[in-house]
């Protein structure tokens, strides 16, 4: 009763009191008919005038969700003879459950229909109840107790999404309680088309992590009914219903290895596999069609994933996959994802997202893979030179990073799969290197990469250089061998006379000052597509340097790459990700330095970190990166979207994907990019680089800076000074200068671990105190300086809003003072109004103005009853003619042989008729 009431009381407050009381008294008249009308016909008419008002009305939706529902309930219980008003009960509720659309609802106003819902579904015996009905024979009864158990958790798009969870969860419990409640529902797959339908979507949503409704389901043959239907609507070209079947086929196989295993062993993988082939005319993608692939496509990928480890064991996924490739999924995955490029940009980044699934860890598939051919001759080229292209022609970010994900998969642990790719990078001839794009189909794998790596070199575009990056870093990751061939690859340079060819590491560094220089000339620009390059580009830097020697010495064999990334790592207008990577490139060049060089030591990196960054601020870079947005959002898991018809609801959502990143790009922590580039693996290769940098600084802090040089005077024999004596002064030369080695050695030692665990200090050989209080100073008089900047613009508005309010103020007090001024001049003329009607009241002189009204009414009334008594003689007169024509009748008929008491009978029930009939006989006479 406190929901009802509740429900009640918001009726006022959302639609407002007069209007409510209005709908409550119509639907009140209405329910009363219902219940109490003794007339059959009238309750069905007032069950319809209900449905109608209800599904017109918000209010009345209210209404008849705070009072109606026990009625209708009853009505659906005691009165199963009466199939009209079974479908009038159903009909209204489903009225009563769905969303009337009158216009955008507003988040914080009352959803009637989620109101219905929740109410309804809160009641003990309606679910059972509308079950029941299901066995029913009447057509309309089945489908509407159908549409009435759908609505209860999908009754409004707006509603939220964990009241809609509460709801099915209810909805599915008070199921699970009613025996056979499910085999009735799986029944009526089996029934006409319009209820089969609708059984699907609400199996669709009663399956959704219920794991004990899954296994019913499965139990009662749905693999087969599911397909069947399928196959029936035309496979991946059929409508919303194929969508709806194979939203519940995932629902089934989600996280559930049982399932899996008895779709593979039963009706086999055939019937899914044929969903992707292509029928009739390839080229022609209708919006539902994109839908059915997509759902497809997610279903593959589900299968790939397998179940929880827990249940799935040991070679459970690999059985799966084995299975799919022998189906031979992924040459259809090839078409849809790489071959057809006339395919949505949705079903193309899908399907290349599952052969990423397919072949990671797997090395017979990856061989596969390397082994696929695709196009016609003469252009026939491998599959993953198409897919290169792909990475370095589309304009399409999501499409870029699904190819990426299949480089980063085939890369993976395959160490003879980058090998073989690092294998084709030969460099090519300038002019062929700055070569059109579209002029690349004949060119091997690697000297692809290298143009694409070149190709916007002259144009100021780099986004093509980080792409071609982007997968250079898959190829040499883990992997040292690569590492050391990519080093000798040398870039040649426009012209012999403007020096010799560059190492393409060196070329690299410079793509990434490029990056840096347009960034900071486009600080204003509404578009930042640079910020993703250069973390592109130090990602590939960072996975280069780690593990190798010999690509850190390359790297600081030319002294400006050094001094800009110093640079970088101190620039707070770059992104704190930027920052980070910058910090992470120079700290590889401190634990991998191996050059005894005195510019290019380990210490002398330290040195100069110390020296321009600071090591304090330096390994707050560290920190900063880790506390990222970018780095946050790792952790969170990235779950696919589920494709159905309330989630795709326009095409939109599918077709604007390629667009996607125009927005996107405007946040560069928001940028797709990032999901992408800080995976799990090289967020764990950061931290584990971060240890190993603070652990190798405090070695180099703790040995001493240069070896002593110059003989000190105690070590010189004086003159006079025996031999024995000289050696004894010698020793203990020795021991003291031992000693206060040690000692100072201790001390680093213990000051270099101090600054590493609280990420600052000072230390009294490399950075002076006055040097950290300074930089302390000035990152203070900064922080002052913007909160003064902030507290202005702060003063500057509550300026604005007091002016604003004193306009006001006195506008309102002109505006008081008049309505005082009218006011008054109303009393007044009030006040001698008064005065006159008084004066007139008493008569100027003795004598009345006024008329006499009680002589006037006599007179009127003398004047009235005068002229009724006049209607009322004519009235005698025509009553006694009247009575004449009656017995000269009576006389006629008494002679004619008609019994006249008989024919006067019900004659007085319409004197009017009556008398017309008379008149009509004596006129017939």
């Amino acid at each position: 009763m406190n929901l009802v009431s509740g429900y009640k009381g918001v009726v006022g407050f959302v639609f407002g009191s007069e209007n409510s009381s209005n709908a409550d008294s119509y639907v009140e008249r209405l329910l009363d008919r219902i219940s109490n009308g003794k007339l059959e016909e009238d309750r069905r008419n007032a069950i319809t005038e209900l449905q109608a008002v209800v599904s017109e009305s918000q209010a009345s939706q209210l209404s008849i969700g705070a009072t109606g529902f026990p009625i209708m309930l009853s009505i659906l219980k005691k009165e199963r003879d009466d199939v009209e008003m079974v479908r009038g009960a159903l009909e209204t509720l489903v009225s009563a459950l769905t969303p009337i659309n009158h216009g955008k609802v507003s988040s914080n106003e009352v959803h009637p229909a989620l109101m219905n819902a929740d109410l309804l579904s809160r009641e003990a015996e309606s679910i059972p109840l509308l079950l029941s009905l299901l066995e029913e024979d009447d057509f309309y009864v089945r489908y509407y107790t159908l549409q009435l158990l759908t609505a209860l958790v999908t009754n409004s798009p707006q509603s939220s999404e964990s009241t809609l969870a509460e709801n099915l969860f209810r909805l599915q419990e008070a199921i699970l309680t009613v025996p056979r409640g499910i085999t009735r529902l799986m029944d009526m797959l089996m029934d006409r088309e319009v209820i089969r339908n609708e059984a699907i979507l609400l199996l669709t949503h009663l399956t959704r992590e219920a794991g004990e409704i899954q296994k019913i389901v499965v139990f009662e043959g749905a693999f087969e009914k599911i397909f069947s239907v399928i196959k029936e609507e035309g496979n991946s070209d059929g409508g919303v219903v194929v969508q709806d079947c194979l939203e519940l086929l995932n629902n089934l196989l989600r996280n559930d290895a049982s399932n899996q295993v008895l779709l593979r062993e039963t009706i086999g993988l055939d019937p899914l596999i044929s969903i992707l082939m292509l029928r009739g005319s390839a080229y022609s993608f209708t919006q539902q069609k994109t839908f059915n692939l997509l759902s497809t496509l997610e279903t593959i990928k589900l299968l790939i994933k397998g179940g929880p480890e827990a249940n799935s064991g040991k070679d459970y996924k690999e059985t799966n996959k084995t299975t799919l490739v022998q189906k031979k999924v992924l040459d259809h995955l090839l078409i849809l994802g790489v071959e057809s490029q006339w395919a949505p940009v949705a079903v193309r980044c899908a399907a290349m997202q599952c052969i990423g699934d397919l072949i990671a860890g797997d090395s017979k598939n990856l061989d596969l893979l390397a082994s696929k051919f695709l196009g016609e001759e003469p252009q026939v080229e491998p599959a993953l030179n198409s897919i290169l292209r792909i990475i370095l022609r589309t304009s399409s970010m999501q499409e870029f990073i699904a190819a990426d994900y299949v480089f980063k998969s085939f890369c993976e642990k395959n160490v003879d799969g980058q090998s073989m790719l690092a294998s084709t990078l030969i460099p090519q001839p300038y002019s062929m290197n700055h070569a059109p794009l579209e002029e690349d189909v004949s060119m091997s794998f690697g000297s692809m990469l290298l143009h694409g790596l070149t190709l916007g070199e002259n144009d100021g575009d780099l986004e093509i250089c980080c792409r071609a990056a982007s997968v250079l870093s898959h190829i040499l990751k883990d992997n040292l061998p690569c590492k050391e061939k990519v080093l000798r690859i040398e870039i040649e340079v426009p012209m012999q006379t403007l020096g010799a060819p560059e190492p393409l590491m060196h070329r690299m560094v410079k793509y990434l000052a490029v990056a840096s220089s347009m960034k900071q000339k486009d600080r204003n620009s509404t578009t930042s597509g640079n910020s993703y390059v250069q973390v592109i580009i130090l990602k590939l830097l960072v996975t280069w340097l780690e593990g190798c020697p010999s690509a850190v010495h390359c790297f600081l064999d030319a002294r400006p790459h050094l001094t800009y990334l110093l640079e970088l790592a101190s620039n707070l207008s770059e992104t704190s990700c930027v920052r980070g990577f910058a910090a992470l490139v120079l700290g590889e060049c401190v634990i991998y330095n191996k050059s005894n060089d005195s510019g290019k030591s380990a210490y002398a990196i330290v040195d100069a970190i110390s020296q321009k960054v600071g090591l304090s601020s330096y390994f707050l870079k560290f920190d900063e990166m880790q506390k990222s947005f970018v780095f946050a959002s790792v952790d969170s898991v990235r779950m696919s979207k589920s494709f159905s018809r309330f989630s795709a609801a326009s095409m939109a959502d599918i077709e604007d994907v390629a667009d996607e990143n125009e927005s996107l790009e405007k946040n560069d922590l928001d940028h797709p990019i990032f999901s992408s580039i800080l995976d799990s693996y090289f967020v764990n290769l950061v931290k584990r680089l971060e240890a190993n940098i603070r652990e190798q600084i405090v070695e180099v802090y703790s040995q001493p800076k240069i070896k002593v040089a110059v003989v000190p005077a105690e070590l010189v024999q004086r003159s006079g000074e025996s031999d024995g004596d000289y050696i004894n002064r010698l020793k203990e030369f020795v021991e003291k200068q031992s000693s206060e080695i040690q000692d100072l050695l201790v001390r680093n030692s213990t000051l270099a671990e101090d600054l590493v665990k609280t990420g600052g200090g000072s230390n009294s050989q490399s950075e002076p105190s006055d040097r950290l209080q300074m930089e302390r100073l000035r990152r203070d008089l900064q922080e002052a300086s913007q909160r003064l900047e902030a507290l202005k613009t702060e003063k500057a508005k509550i300026d604005l809003d007091a002016t604003m309010y004193r306009d006001l103020a006195t506008k309102t007090e002109a505006d008081l003072r008049s309505l005082s001024d009218a006011y008054n001049s109303l009393e007044q003329a009030n006040f001698q109004l008064e005065n006159e009607v008084k004066a007139l009241k008493r008569g100027v002189g003795g004598s009345s103005i006024f008329p006499d009204v009680e002589a006037i009414k006599a007179e009127a009334r003398e004047e009235a009853q005068k002229e009724s008594e006049g209607e009322l003689n004519d009235l005698l007169v025509c009553l006694g003619q009247e009575q004449s024509k009656v017995e000269r009748l009576s006389a006629r008929l008494l002679e004619l042989g008609e019994d006249v008491d008989k024919l006067l009978e019900g004659v007085g029930d319409d004197v009017g008729i009556g008398g017309d009939d008379g008149e009509d006989e004596e006129d017939d006479e």
